[in-house]
């Protein structure tokens, strides 16, 4: 027993969450202080109309970058050690991003006040899709130089980032609910990200990939091909998760009470929070590390050992927020959130079986299984869209969570199948 914790504790995906763990940690802590301030000043109807606007910005967020971070990851970290073949990617990428975050801004400033009245449901909001639209391609950029740096493997560099980001992020979204109230969050929703170009910019700028002979090489066909599959599968998640949650909540505003919609997103919230741990490890370890494999048995021995390490991590964990959950309720959130207490249960199951189908899912991106991904994709979000109408219908609030559960386990189960041939591999 002891050799086995040895041999654990010494894998690299425990080093990876050893060195995240600070940076996750900050992130956790501005998330939870910038959480309890903001809905404490604009209360459960407030938080609704943020999440609104959150997923919006997810939706054109990905399309600013056209959709090739993952890919930018993939291929940065199979060819790194070959300086021209990574010039030919960056510099096709760079365009791509420009391209796309340019023509993005610019759409979304033309029809600011048709975007107002259909995201936020008045026209008071047209100035938040017109920053939105200037600061965009800041965004795009920033993301684009984070998945350079997980591509590389600077795990490191890739934590300092981060942290930097997150305190930074914490204080600027403050000063604008500060001074602005829900205005100042709406601003700082859509603008802080791009902010955080210039601290990335800034701490990166020394690295040998940041010179301008990494990016001068004309855009290549062939390898703009091989970012298409990217794009399309970053496409299809935006065009279904975030328009999911959006269609959803607005299903609950109407049926239910904003209120209530406003509980879902502050447990959409404390979900999104305590994920962060393992999808931050997911991003800087475990995609770079499956697109290296390509023996099918090795990746069978990856995800095992990932399993062996997160699910026991994932039970004791989503147990201490269960048990402590009224707690977690009090310290980041106001009274009028108490009542979001019965949806925890059915969050943190969904949680477990999210993450559980991840560890499989992610060999879709990591193997560019694009027609699998988008298929599963578009399935799986119409059968949630599905079972959130029906039980919201006839459960109410918490029917929402039950349904995000059963279509995990129902996406867990699928995954299991169309890998199988992996988990059965032998050497």
């Amino acid at each position: 027993m002891l050799n086995i914790l040895n041999k654990i504790v010494k894998t690299d995906i425990i080093k990876v969450f050893s060195l995240t763990t600070v940076s996750t940690i900050v992130k956790m802590a501005t998330g939870f202080v910038s959480m309890k301030i903001v809905a404490s000043i604009i209360g459960p109807a407030g938080v609704a109309l943020l999440g609104q606007l959150n997923n919006f910005s997810a939706i054109l967020l990905q399309l600013a970058s056209g959709g090739v971070n993952n890919g930018i990851t993939k291929y940065v970290s199979e060819f790194k050690n070959d300086k021209n073949i990574i010039s030919s990617y960056l510099s096709t990428a760079l365009r791509i991003v420009v391209c796309c975050s340019l023509i993005s801004g610019t759409l979304i400033i033309a029809v600011n006040g048709y975007l107002s009245r259909l995201i936020m449901l008045s026209n008071e909001y047209r100035y938040v899709f017109v920053i939105f639209g200037i600061t965009l391609i800041l965004y795009a950029l920033n993301s684009m130089m984070l998945s350079v740096i997980n591509g590389f493997k600077d795990f490191r560099k890739y934590v300092i980032v981060n942290i930097a980001n997150s305190l930074v992020g914490l204080a600027f979204t403050l000063c604008f609910v500060f001074t602005m109230g829900l205005k100042g969050a709406m601003i700082s929703a859509v603008t802080y990200q791009s902010v955080m170009f210039f601290i990335t910019l800034a701490m990166v700028r020394k690295q040998p990939w940041m010179s301008l002979d990494y990016f001068k090489e004309k855009l290549s066909v062939p390898i703009l091909r091989q970012y298409l599959q990217y794009s399309l599968m970053a496409l299809v998640t935006t065009a279904c998760v975030p328009v999911s949650q959006l269609i959803l909540r607005s299903a609950v505003i109407s049926q239910l009470s904003i209120d209530q919609a406003g509980w879902w997103e502050g447990m959409n919230r404390i979900s999104n929070m305590y994920l962060m741990v393992i999808t931050t490890s997911f991003s800087v370890y475990y995609l770079p590390r499956l697109s290296e494999i390509k023996e099918r048995w090795e990746l069978k021995k990856e995800i095992l050992k990932s399993y062996a390490v997160i699910i026991p991590m994932l039970l004791v964990g989503f147990t201490l927020i269960y048990v402590f959950r009224n707690f977690v309720i009090r310290i980041l959130f106001t009274p009028d959130f108490y009542p979001m207490e019965q949806l925890f249960i059915w969050q943190l199951l969904g949680d477990l079986f999210k993450i559980s189908s991840w560890l499989l899912s992610f060999l879709m991106i990591a193997k560019a299984k694009t027609k699998l991904f988008i298929s599963t994709e578009i399935i799986f979000s119409a059968i949630y869209l599905t079972l959130g109408f029906v039980m919201v219908r006839n459960k109410g609030i918490v029917g929402l969570t039950q349904a995000y559960m059963m279509n995990y386990v129902l996406y867990t189960i699928t995954m299991i199948i169309a890998f199988r041939q992996i988990l059965l591999a032998k050497r």
